[in-house]
């Protein structure tokens, strides 16, 4: 009896290819490279994958000592062991651990029992090794990686927008500084993702590497040997050619050309394909590999700017030219393309409900070499210049200020982005003065632009009611004092540090300086394209100048990313064809038929199931030869399992032979001899009629050489 394993034991083989090292290559498996399979499931009778999971046949007459599924010639002992397996009578190999049968008893009397043995450090990383290079375990890994990048797609994170991280962080004071010692604002550089990562990646080399060794000992190797008996087969098939064996073994390698891979044997014809389902498998899995290499390596080689260009302005390709710059690990930030591009004009589509329809970024680029292009970059048509891809990621208006202090002198000229807030672009913006006059207080302003500014039904204030310039309206609040900017403490742009501030009001009656506690209101300036307001208390004035669009640009250089669409592709085809290609292996067996011909009978075998595989067995058998006179019965019963149940019921109702004929000699067992039509000949007597049994005669299946006595089902 064989023992039962222990699935927890960690010192059992963790890989079918290892099990088949021990006890030697399985039977009637396709998709693995043994050189026996099919055959000793047919010629053992044991269940396997051509029968179906039937029971086992019975041991045929005259093997002695054999028990039922044992074939004549196969010294196997009472308990069914085969020659050369080290076991005992109830299934136990040496070091197994367990005692024997009829071991002596311990010197107490008591039976032996079992002897634990230590797997000690060398084992137990050895079970750890197996454990992670486990195809379970590889794909338990790439759905924690999913699961695991979830965060990146929910929390803001630094590297893409710091200035979401930023609001977040006063948004939730509590929560954020979890947030941060987990890493999750900047996921995908974590240490624990990173581990992930790590691990996926070895578990996919380990597991890899040990099936290319044995698929390619499976490429080498000669097909599985040619089964002893087809009888166990669903799909097979018996003729009688009228061609001689010479040539109809010609005839079926040139069918099996260019499908199969197809040897010839003292036994008979094997073939065999659907490597490239293996092959396919074996792409797969490398080509994940190759996208975590290609993710791995666009990380350290690559890098990501962010900057904004006003209509009229130029970048230069330099890190000092970038609002934010994210280098890879590795990449050297002097080792940038000096590319130069002028923004000349942006354009904007919107539909009168506010719907945006179209953006363009049109750019006048300087190459390195001098040479000059005219490009327009839009919503997912990217521009590539100097090695990266230039994007647009956003667009709205810049306002031109021109800015005098308390002493006439101009403190500050040029355009500031404001940042859209809705659908009809109302903006938010900051503008600050830290170069006035001496003596002079610093200035800040914050305001709203209106791009269509209309006044609400009640009169209290203005909006916007469309995104386009039709109506542009810049309203402001002023703030002096101190900006903060000389300490050396970075600020963001886009937000004004009021703690040195203070917010100025619309002056007193008596033209004093307002304040809340003498009931003023906060100062608002509004102000039109072209307009001017002077600034209380001396402050200085402010000009609202001109208009000018901006757009939000990305600018990307990876150099993974031809190797990621190479290695996507390759996955895509190798997981179609691991999928979709048939493994299927073929055996043809040729013997010289009595009265000339040749005797054909073949057999197919697929894993799983497999449609296409009796059509499949017919085209060779068709294509091997012409049938014999006389023979056409034969053909109807090719590749049909139930034919042979059909024969001997015709062969039934013939009825019994005539008084003056002997009755026909029993027929040999062996399923491969062919058999010879009788020799009598046909009674003097005209055929009875048409009511009447016809006389007994050579049947269909002896005709083809089978046994229907003993064709199994």
């Amino acid at each position: 009896m064989a023992r039962r394993a222990n699935p927890s034991d960690p010192t059992l083989l963790s890989s079918k290819d290892e099990v088949r090292e021990r006890v030697g290559p399985d039977d009637g498996d396709p998709d693995d490279g043994g050189p026996d399979d099919g055959a000793a499931a047919a010629s053992t009778g044991a269940p396997g994958p051509a029968a179906g999971g039937g029971e086992p046949t019975a041991a045929r007459p005259g093997a002695a000592g054999s028990t039922p599924g044992a074939q004549p010639g196969d010294p196997a002992d009472p308990d069914g062991a085969r020659p050369g397996d080290p076991a005992d009578r109830d299934g136990a190999r040496p070091g197994d651990g367990v005692s024997q049968a009829g071991a002596r008893p311990a010197p107490d009397g008591a039976p032996a029992g079992p002897t634990p043995t230590a797997l000690g450090v060398r084992g137990w990383l050895r079970w750890a090794w197996r454990q992670l290079t486990s195809m379970r375990v590889a794909l338990m890994l790439l759905l924690l990686l999913a699961v695991a990048a979830l965060p990146g797609s929910v929390v803001p994170q630094e590297p893409q927008d710091p200035a979401a991280v930023a609001t977040y962080r006063t948004d939730h004071p509590a929560l954020a500084p979890w947030l941060d010692r987990l890493g999750l604002f900047d996921v995908y550089a974590a240490p624990w993702f990173a581990a992930i990562y790590l691990l996926l990646f070895t578990s996919l080399i380990g597991c890899i590497l040990p099936r290319i060794a044995v698929h390619v000992r499976a490429l080498r190797a000669q097909p599985p040997r040619v089964p002893r008996s087809f009888g166990r087969f669903d799909v097979r098939a018996e003729r009688t050619l009228a061609e001689p064996p010479a040539a109809v073994e010609q005839r079926v390698l040139v069918a099996l050309r260019h499908r199969y891979r197809a040897a010839v044997t003292p036994d008979g014809i094997t073939a065999e394909r659907g490597y490239l389902r293996e092959s396919g498998n074996i792409v797969f899995h490398l080509s994940l590999v190759g996208v975590l290499v290609a993710l791995a390596a666009g990380q350290l080689l690559s890098y990501r700017g962010q900057a904004v260009v006003v209509e009229g302005q130029s970048f230069a390709n330099s890190v000092l030219a970038y609002d934010s710059f994210d280098p890879g690990t590795l990449f050297a930030p002097d080792s940038l393309e000096p590319f130069t591009f002028t923004l000349e004009e942006f354009t904007s589509e919107f539909t009168v409900d506010a719907q945006a329809r179209d953006f363009g970024a049109h750019v006048t680029v300087t190459e390195p070499g001098g040479t000059t292009r005219e490009e327009t970059i839009r919503v997912n048509h990217p521009m590539s210049a100097g090695g990266a891809n230039v994007y647009l990621s956003g667009n709205g208006f810049a306002p031109e200020l021109t800015v005098r202090d308390g002493a006439g002198q101009v403190a500050f000229a040029g355009a500031v982005p404001f940042i859209p807030q809705d659908a009809v672009y109302t903006s938010r913006g900051v503008v600050k003065v830290p170069d006035v006059s001496p003596g002079q207080d610093q200035l800040g302003l914050t305001g709203v632009l209106l791009p269509t500014a209309v006044e609400l039904p009640d009169g209290s204030a203005l909006a916007s009611a469309h995104p386009q310039p039709n109506n542009p309206v810049l309203v402001l609040t002023l703030w002096a004092g101190d900006l903060g900017l000389d300490d050396g403490a970075p600020q963001n742009v886009y937000e004004l540090d009021t703690a040195g501030l203070r917010q100025v009001y619309e002056p007193a009656e008596d033209g004093a300086p307002g304040s809340a506690e003498g009931g003023q209101t906060p100062l608002t300036l509004t102000l039109a394209p072209g307009e001017t307001v002077e600034l209380p208390e001396g402050l200085g004035s402010v000009t609202f100048e001109d208009l000018p669009r901006f757009a939000a640009l990305d600018l990307r250089h990876d150099p993974s990313l031809p190797y990621l669409l190479g290695f996507a592709i390759a996955a895509m085809l190798g997981l179609f064809a691991s999928l979709f290609v048939p493994r299927r292996r073929l055996w043809v067996r040729l013997a010289p038929a009595p009265g000339g011909g040749t005797a054909l009978s073949a057999a197919a075998l697929a894993r799983g199931d497999d449609p296409g595989l009796a059509a499949d067995l017919d085209r060779v058998v068709s294509a091997a030869g012409t049938l014999r006179q006389n023979d056409d019965g034969a053909a109807a019963g090719a590749g049909d399992p139930a034919a042979p149940d059909r024969r001997a019921a015709d062969q039934r109702s013939a009825g019994p032979p005539p008084a003056d004929r002997p009755p026909a000699a029993t027929p040999s067992v062996d399923p491969t001899a062919a058999r010879t039509p009788s020799a009598d000949p046909p009674p003097a007597d005209p055929p009875p009629a048409a009511s009447t049994p016809p006389a007994a005669g050579p049947s269909t299946a002896q005709q083809a050489g089978a046994d229907p006595a003993k064709e199994g089902p």
